[in-house]
């Protein structure tokens, strides 16, 4: 029987050694970086963020949204705090959000619970020393797929300047006949309803998607995919793949000062604080 490609643990052999090292760097930014934990966005118990601060103060700094992966069913905010790392380098406020997983929660909540986690940043941003003008996201595997849901065309505008999707899923209907078949029980609703590729978004948001090169074919298909629906709906769109990189290679790397997809989420967030665009693909 061929190997499911969407159960990641058996095609990153190292897959539990990554997992400990991000979380490692986890707790190391949640000790040395500046941060307000657990902001309440919402009144559920799971519905909290964290944010963390750049050294330079100011009363304009961009600011950006993480979504964590997982299949929508494992991880927490306080496993990704070390994305913060990249994101404060680049000069900006991080918030690090926090859903409720599935299967005790459906899908609409977790779509609900990033859209209020956006309202509530844009709304306060200014309490972190931000500005609302200056919001950008970010996700990895179902944390990208969550963040699309930030931009879409309406209502307008979304507000968000630029995304940053990493390992993403964007057509949920191949899910229905993998592992997750037994582990979320995503229904033929939920699949028509949360796939972005049958949703419009906003051109105003400028767009990069990431892959590893050894990511499986369903991940780069899917990146293709949905670059080129987005190219269409008069999105700017890139989409990229880092070389050597797999599902949990590239997210690690998001913290990793000096590597192409670090680098790449720097460089959208400079971007958005006024600096040239820099574009870059990593083959």
């Amino acid at each position: 029987m061929a190997a499911d490609p969407f159960r990641i643990r058996d095609h990153v052999a190292d897959f539990d050694a990554i997992v400990g090292d991000i979380r490692a760097r986890s707790l190391t930014t949640r000790r040395t970086v500046a941060m307000e934990a657990n902001i309440a966005y919402g009144a559920g118990p799971d519905e909290t963020l964290d944010i963390f601060l750049p050294d330079s103060a100011g009363s304009d700094l961009p600011i950006h949204m993480f979504i964590h992966g997982g299949y929508w069913r494992m991880f927490s905010k306080e496993d990704y705090s070390c994305v913060a790392q990249t994101i404060t380098g680049a000069g900006a406020v991080a918030a690090i959000v926090d859903y409720s997983l599935m299967p005790t929660a459906r899908m609409d909540v977790l779509v609900g619970q990033v859209m209020k986690a956006k309202a509530f940043l844009l709304a306060h941003a200014d309490r972190f020393g931000a500005t609302s003008k200056r919001f950008s996201v970010s996700g990895h595997s179902a944390g990208a797929h969550l963040a699309t849901f930030l931009f879409h065309r309406s209502p307008a505008p979304s507000g968000v300047v630029a995304a940053f999707l990493l390992g993403g899923l964007y057509d949920l209907e191949p899910l229905q006949r993998s592992f997750l078949r037994d582990e979320i029980a995503l229904s033929d609703e939920e699949v028509r309803r949360f796939t972005p590729m049958r949703h419009k978004h906003d051109p105003a948001t400028r767009v990069d998607i990431m892959t590893g090169e050894r990511e499986t074919s369903p991940f780069k298909i899917q990146a293709n995919a949905f670059r080129d629906i987005l190219a269409v709906q008069g999105l700017d769109v890139r989409a990229s793949q880092v070389a050597e990189g797999n599902h949990m290679s590239t997210v690690r790397d998001l913290a990793v000062l000096g590597t192409p997809v670090a680098a790449a989420l720097h460089a959208l967030i400079a971007n958005d604080a006024g600096e040239e665009p820099k574009r870059s693909v990593f083959l």
